[in-house]
């Protein structure tokens, strides 16, 4: 295996977790968590939910970076030189971070107050605070995966 092929298959199956990981949890977990389980248990759920994929998450934050920049010094010498669906790639990424360290900092530590208070009203509401965000990046990672896979010139 050369060099290059180990960090893109680093890189391809962080962004694979990461997107389909959202995937998984706004297409499949959340129908089927509305359809069999009640509020408090639906809150505590995605709590644990939230716990375990984000760290995968991370995972995936630190290591796109690290193997993007390998890419980029392995096809193309230097970011002046990769072709624009490169930059737009990165860009996308920002967003793509921000937007979850947002969930991360912000909304998920007010969803773990409100289901350790009990404030199932409240719980909700960030819930679907959460589930805004994430569709939001879900949308975003679908565009850039596209993007990429098309590779175009422009």
């Amino acid at each position: 295996m050369t060099t290059f092929a180990l960090v893109y298959a680093l890189h391809l199956l962080a962004a694979l977790i990461w997107v389909g990981g959202m995937f998984f949890a706004w297409m499949v977990l959340r129908p089927a968590a509305m359809a069999a389980l009640e509020g408090p248990a639906r809150l505590k759920l995605w709590v644990q939910v939230f716990q375990r994929f984000f760290v995968w998450v991370w995972i995936a934050v630190v290591v796109l970076p690290i193997s993007g920049v390998g890419l980029l010094q392995l096809r193309f010498s230097g970011f002046e030189t990769a072709p624009r669906y490169v930059q737009i790639m990165m860009g996308l990424y920002i967003v793509m971070l921000a937007l979850f360290l947002r969930i991360q900092s912000l909304q998920l530590p007010e969803l773990r107050k409100a289901v350790e208070a009990e404030q199932w009203a409240e719980g909700a509401t960030v819930l679907g605070r959460i589930r805004r965000l994430v569709g939001v990046n879900l949308l975003i990672g679908l565009a850039l995966v596209a993007i990429v896979a098309a590779r175009p010139m422009f």
